[in-house]
């Protein structure tokens, strides 16, 4: 089993505070990680530096990506390497329409693999074929990007986005936030159909119930900006019954 993402004694601040205080933690393709928290715990910082946002600043340590040192890399470089990010509020692109987004997207990223674009007869049957992984209305296709979406609606575009561009990791940041029991079955089921043995995912979430649907191969206790414990499935089940006290 190939390492797909090496993070090493990393640590990193915002405005002049640490919030990542040395994490360390190993993916390698084919795993889904899940990563739990209280709030404030770095959760989102983690996603944020991974994705290269540029409030954040790394002052220590390493992250690789397939080999490549992923922090050397510019935001748009780190996208077209694969990896994706499922924001927890997906913000609206008024005058941006969904289908002009994901074409360029997608021939963005095939020319930095060497690859032709693809026609609009090609984009559009893949659309089609990706639409239904998420049980996604064809009426939302056609709109700007997330304008007048719910809710639910804009985390199923977000898992939509995530079908068309296959990337290699997905950080899932509080995908379930917000969503009702029937968008989040639909949502985890996309999540579920897009695991390969070459891909990997990190699921970043409070609460146990995602997992119920999208099962973890480990679970990580982020505490203060380090991650405290590692488990399966059952650590997951453990905090729901007793909290993040007994580990802290």
């Amino acid at each position: 089993m190939a390492k797909l993402l090496e993070i090493k004694n990393l640590h990193a601040s915002i405005a002049g505070k640490e919030i990542l205080r040395g994490v360390n933690l190993t993916i390698n393709e084919g795993e889904v990680h899940a990563i739990m928290g209280r709030n404030g715990a770095g959760k989102s910082t983690l996603s944020a530096v991974l994705t290269g946002h540029p409030a954040y600043t790394v002052t220590e340590g390493s992250v690789l990506l397939r080999g490549k040192d992923l922090l050397a890399m510019e935001p748009e470089i780190r996208a077209r390497e694969g990896v994706f990010l499922s924001f927890q509020y997906p913000v609206e692109i008024p005058g941006v329409s969904m289908t002009n987004f994901m074409r360029a997207a997608i021939n963005e990223k095939r020319a930095y693999e060497g690859k032709e674009p693809l026609s609009a007869k090609e984009f559009l049957t893949l659309m089609r074929e990706k639409r239904k992984l998420v049980e996604m209305a064809d009426k939302l296709s056609n709109r700007s990007v997330n304008e007048g979406f719910s809710g639910g609606e804009k985390k199923k575009n977000e898992i939509f986005q995530m079908a068309m561009l296959e990337p290699c990791l997905s950080i899932l940041d509080e995908t379930d936030s917000g969503l009702d029991i029937d968008a989040l079955r639909i949502v985890a089921e996309g999540v579920n159909r897009l695991k390969t043995p070459h891909n990997a995912s990190i699921v970043i979430t409070h609460y146990q119930r995602l997992l119920d649907y999208i099962v973890p191969d480990f679970v990580h206790v982020l505490a203060d900006g380090q991650i405290i414990k590692t488990g399966d499935k059952s650590l997951a089940l453990e905090l729901e019954e007793h909290g993040y006290e007994h580990l802290t």
